[in-house]
């Protein structure tokens, strides 16, 4: 990583100071009295566990990002995937999904698209969505550069337990991940949001072309996988057609179907590769909302 020379100077630069320890620094913290007020006692413990914070944030070569706000790496996306964990999939199907998931980011060819940006890795994070505002943040923020890292980030999505989720708010997933986005501890030149799913929008709190329309005014995009039934459709009866009037949205978003569970793992690769490497299809090269609701009422 580039910032790893930098963070390895400013490191030796804190433990060969003069009269620098953190032991000593400990024992001298120890010795104060824990203030009684909140505001008073907040202020104490930052001012005890800030130098051990900072001195974690600059080592190098640590996948997983802990902290919040902006800064931190540039990285070439920023990518939440926001995965279906709703009642109508069972536990085999839901492990598939899981484990198309770690299969797809640690697939060569998505690691090609990962080193193909300026760069070379991007950020990812894993949601499980499902009820009206349920969605959980499964696994964190993680940095993936190369095959070890993409490794470890498949390995945390196969480990996690199950969230609890009912049906079906889309527009509640979209509006965690856009706030999701917004703690990624890395200076991304895309964000992107990745939706799975097999049914419509029912019960958001807000509605999914709302949440839509608010995330691609932040100059997110959302893109959408269908996953489809044996017989060609999702629980509505045009599941990609449903996704692109009301989920996706952004430059150069996409729906891909996935025919099934079973082809999920192939539909998530070719998406992803889609995403990081920003091939987007040609004939959408601009899907905003309010533009394509302007051009429909011209034509």
């Amino acid at each position: 990583m580039r910032a790893s020379a930098g963070s390895l100077h400013l490191f030796f630069l804190f433990s060969f100071s003069p009269g620098f320890s953190l032991s000593r620094l400990f024992r001298q913290r120890r010795r104060e009295r824990l203030p009684e007020r909140p505001r008073e006692r907040r202020r104490f413990l930052s001012r005890l566990l800030h130098p051990c914070a900072m001195l974690l944030w600059l080592a190098p070569g640590v996948p997983a990002l802990a902290q919040t706000g902006a800064g931190g790496p540039e990285v070439d996306t920023a990518l939440v995937l926001a995965a279906d964990s709703s009642g109508s999939i069972d536990a085999d199907e839901f492990a598939l999904q899981k484990e198309g998931i770690a299969q797809a980011i640690a697939d060569p060819r998505v690691l090609d698209a990962v080193r193909s940006g300026p760069h070379r890795r991007i950020a990812i994070a894993y949601v499980e969505w499902g009820g009206p505002a349920t969605a959980q943040t499964v696994v964190g923020w993680h940095i993936v550069s190369d095959q070890a890292s993409a490794e470890t980030f498949g390995a945390k999505v196969m480990g996690a337990q199950r969230s609890y989720q009912s049906y079906n708010a889309i527009g509640d997933a979209i509006d965690h991940s856009v706030e999701l986005l917004k703690t990624c501890p890395c200076s991304p030149t895309r964000r992107v949001i990745d939706i799975s799913g097999d049914n419509a929008d029912m019960r958001s709190l807000r509605p999914a072309p709302m949440a839509r329309d608010a995330a691609v005014a932040q100059r997110i995009t959302i893109n959408a996988l269908a996953v489809l039934s044996s017989g060609g459709s999702g629980g509505h009866p045009d599941l990609v057609g449903y996704y692109e009037a009301n989920v996706i949205g952004g430059r150069g978003a996409f729906v891909l179907p996935a025919k099934g569970r079973e082809d999920f793992t192939r539909a998530l690769r070719e998406k992803m590769i889609m995403e990081i490497a920003y091939d987007m299809p040609q004939d959408n090269p601009a899907r905003d909302p309010q533009a394509a609701r302007a051009g429909d009422a011209r034509d």
